[in-house]
């Protein structure tokens, strides 16, 4: 029965008692044995009720404050329940008020609830008995990337990172479209960069022993992949990058930087990274008997660099690099030509000194060509004599030798002349000199004579 409603037979029960008693009372004047019957009996059915009062009778207090406390208590016993028993309600997709499913402790939402509060408070090894067991209970529950999660993470509180991974695979493999998938990959991340950055795994569940260099690039590529345009993913490029340029494996930073530019042109790290690119290249070079392809790249990153970036690229010396990589180039190409003249073909060292001249005319490499050219010269078939360039003009014009004078030794080349060098001039090209003023008769040493005197007058 409702207890409001019982409350009111109550009421109604005194009221009929209260009547009778004053009824008699006004007729006798007198409190008989059956008025005390007829009053212990209203209070026999108020204890029927759940009403806890003192045995007495009905005519000790008045009906009004009797039936006030009837009804105190009816509204009370009404609301206690449900004061204790109040849920926390939930708008739902349609836009509904739901109680949430968790409600009850036994239930799969709960029983996780249980396993996450444990892992907040520190209790890694109890998260992770709850959470296996929560998997084991509900294998096909819609949480279960939660419960893996879960999972991972308290593994991953126990230092036992490389097992955690396992378990982030699958939720990142099997549930792509759970509210956790990022959260997976961040993790993942994470364990990546502590491996890039020389962490290593655990030998056999004791120390920490074996190399995780693999398994950190492999990672940091993955994250890229499952989630390209992100920031998350632009953070394991540049850890990947700066993970080869630490290694020093050139090759593989140069290709990761340039990655970098042309998946996050407007990335904050955009400028480290072209600059990263240019000296992986630069650093890529091991000298003229080597492969020059790394430098013609990174001659066109500098003059890129310097379209777009200016004080970028005035800051880094830009200028000074692009002078080191011409005289670079030119000096391949003069050992390439040295190569042939040492297997007794003439025409091929010849051909790359004319590639060099007409190519590097500024370079201290050309100068060097020039000094031996009268010996090779000498070697060339009349044929293909006739169409090489003018070699005397330019070794007359640049070494100021004729052809048949001898080259002297490095040691005893004269200085250059003075004079202000051009604003064209690079390296290896000596500056015109100033024109000289026209010459002034020197004066003679000899006394002039004495001006002849006059005749004398007669």
């Amino acid at each position: 029965m409702n207890p409001l409603e019982a409350a009111l037979r109550i009421n109604l029960w005194i009221t009929n008692c209260r009547t009778t008693m004053d009824w008699a009372s006004r007729s006798r004047g007198i409190e008989t044995q059956g008025e005390k019957e007829i009053s212990l009996n209203c209070l026999g059915k108020m204890s029927s009720y759940g009403i806890n009062c003192q045995t007495a009778t009905a005519r000790s207090l008045p009906q009004s404050v009797l039936s006030l406390c009837v009804m105190l208590w009816a509204w009370s016993s009404f609301l206690a329940p449900r004061a204790h028993a109040q849920v926390d309600f939930k708008l739902s997709a349609d836009d509904r008020w739901v109680a949430p499913e968790d409600a009850d402790p036994n239930s799969p939402n709960s029983q996780l609830h249980q396993a996450q509060m444990a892992l907040a408070r520190g209790d890694a090894a109890r998260a992770y008995n709850l959470a296996t067991g929560w998997l084991e209970r509900f294998p096909a529950n819609p949480l279960r990337a939660h419960a893996l999660l879960l999972k991972a993470d308290a593994m991953l509180a126990q230092g036992d990172e490389y097992k955690a991974l396992y378990d982030y695979e699958e939720l990142i493999r099997n549930y792509p479209g759970s509210d956790v998938f990022v959260t997976a990959l961040q993790r993942e991340f994470s364990i990546a960069k502590a491996y890039a950055n020389g962490l290593r795994r655990k030998f056999f569940n004791t120390f920490r022993w074996l190399n995780a260099d693999e398994e950190a690039q492999e990672i940091l590529i993955r994250v890229q992949e499952r989630l390209p345009g992100s920031q998350l993913a632009e953070q394991a490029g540049m850890e990947l990058a700066d993970f080869y340029f630490r290694k020093r494996d050139l090759q593989l930073a140069s290709d990761a930087y340039d990655l970098f530019v042309q998946n996050y042109p407007r990335s904050k790290q955009v400028e480290k990274a072209r600059l990263r690119l240019i000296y992986t290249l630069l650093a890529a070079y091991k000298g003229p008997l080597y492969d020059a392809r790394g430098l013609f790249e990174a001659s066109a990153r500098l003059k890129e660099l310097q379209a777009l970036d200016p004080v970028t690229a005035q800051r880094v010396g830009a200028d000074a690099l692009i002078v080191r990589i011409y005289e670079s180039e030119a000096a391949k190409l003069l050992s390439e030509a040295a190569w042939y003249d040492r297997q007794d073909d003439p025409i091929s060292a010849e051909r790359y000194i004319r590639r060099l001249v007409e190519k590097y005319p500024k370079s201290i490499a050309t100068l060097l060509a020039l000094r031996e050219i009268p010996q090779l010269y000498a070697k060339l078939p009349p044929l293909v004599a006739k169409s090489t360039p003018d070699y005397r003009a330019l070794r007359k014009q640049m070494l100021g030798l004729d052809w048949e004078q001898a080259a002297p030794e490095p040691g005893e080349l004269k200085p250059a002349p003075a004079g202000a060098p051009e604003e064209n001039t690079m390296p290896g090209e000596i500056a015109p000199s100033p024109p000289k003023p026209e010459s002034v008769p020197a004066a003679s040493q000899e006394p002039s004579p004495a001006p002849t005197p006059p005749p004398a007058s007669p």
